[in-house]
């Protein structure tokens, strides 16, 4: 009888993690997954539960593929799927990712009642007028005065940044943290250009904007240095 290699099964500290090839067919790779898990299970009431990480490598799985891996394993009564991973991402995702850390540029003002959002960066050649809002998933640059509110990071990202020309708001946010503009920001004269992060102690700081190339050295997606 052939001895088939579709399926490595390593143990880890965390549990098993499950190497598919992804050279065979989807059939022989269920085929031999059930065989080898049949060996490695026990049928033990009182056995523990066993977190089972699986690795596709280069294979894609639909969703309904990717159920039926997960139903082989839970049929074992003591193995539960941790997470399914793959080097290999559908169209829709890799969309996404490039939306997430795109750099949007618009010139506009953004007047009271207005909210500009985006996905990834923005880039605003504009004003914020009192009243107005702009939101994005990555940082905001500002082009112009700052009046209104400003969230980036909308989604949890804490290394986000606020800059611009004229840092004037009437609140700050990023991800989850959130700071009202200072009493003394009322001459508009008097300020050059800011930038706004978060620090150690988990505060909104702001700040001049020459600091940013020390603090979030990552931030290379615009050339050229401040």
């Amino acid at each position: 009888m052939k001895k088939t290699h579709n399926v490595m099964i390593k143990g880890t500290k965390d549990g098993l993690t499950l190497h598919l090839n992804d050279q065979c067919s989807y059939l022989d790779l269920k085929e031999e997954l059930e065989d080898k898990l049949s060996i490695h299970h026990t049928e033990e009431e009182e056995s523990p539960l066993i977190s089972v990480r699986i690795q596709l490598g280069n294979r894609y799985l639909t969703d309904e593929q990717e159920e039926e891996l997960k139903e082989l394993v839970r049929n074992k009564r003591n193995l539960v799927v941790g997470d399914i991973t793959s080097n290999v991402i559908s169209k829709a995702e890799a969309q996404k990712i490039h939306d997430d850390n795109d750099i949007v540029s618009i010139t506009s003002i953004v007047r009271s009642g207005q909210i500009l959002q985006v996905p990834g960066d923005l880039l605003l050649v504009g004003d914020v007028n009192p009243g107005g809002t702009v939101l994005a998933g990555g940082n905001i640059f500002i082009m112009g005065a700052l009046k209104g509110i400003a969230h980036a990071g909308v989604n949890g990202m804490k290394e986000a940044v606020i800059a611009a020309s004229v840092m004037m708001p009437t609140q700050l946010r990023i991800a989850d943290c959130l700071n009202r503009a200072p009493d003394h920001y009322d001459n508009e004269d008097q300020h050059e250009m800011e930038c706004a992060y978060i620090d150690e102690t988990n505060h909104i700081v702001i700040d001049r904007l020459q600091v940013l190339k020390h603090l979030r050295p990552n931030i290379n997606r615009l050339k050229g240095g401040y």
